[in-house]
């Protein structure tokens, strides 16, 4: 039974890239409607093209392994998972903390949207933070 799935995304380094990409990807190819919810740090990274990229030597030997068994990295999960029709998006003020516009995010972002929104899409949900 397909529902929604919401990733509340902060950190962006490879542990919780990879397993919000692989579960959203699993979720989206599911049918289930996905949403990942980009903040702080998450949201800086996917701006600055480095989501999901290893910052210590544990993550670097993960992505190396990861790599050997020809798994996709996280940002390509992310790429395939929207492709599959799940939607990147951001609270709007926290965007603007963030120190961004809603304007430049458009094309990395589906949506810049209101807190209130984010939270109504919630109802019902499976919400996941990672």
């Amino acid at each position: 039974m397909a529902g929604r799935v919401f990733f509340f995304l902060q950190h962006a380094t490879y542990e919780p890239a990879y397993q919000a990409g692989s579960m959203g990807i699993t979720a989206a190819a599911m049918g289930d409607d996905v949403y990942f919810v980009f903040a702080f740090e998450a949201l800086r990274q996917l701006v600055r093209g480095g989501f999901g990229l290893a910052h210590s030597e544990r993550e670097r030997t993960e992505a190396a392994r990861a790599e050997g068994l020809n798994v996709p990295t996280p940002a390509r999960m992310l790429e395939e998972a929207r492709a599959l029709g799940a939607k990147l998006v951001a609270c709007d003020t926290t965007v603007r903390i963030c120190g961004l516009t809603p304007q430049e995010l458009q094309g990395t972002l589906d949506e810049v949207m209101g807190l209130a929104s984010i939270w109504r899409l919630t109802e019902g949900a499976r919400v996941l933070t990672l």
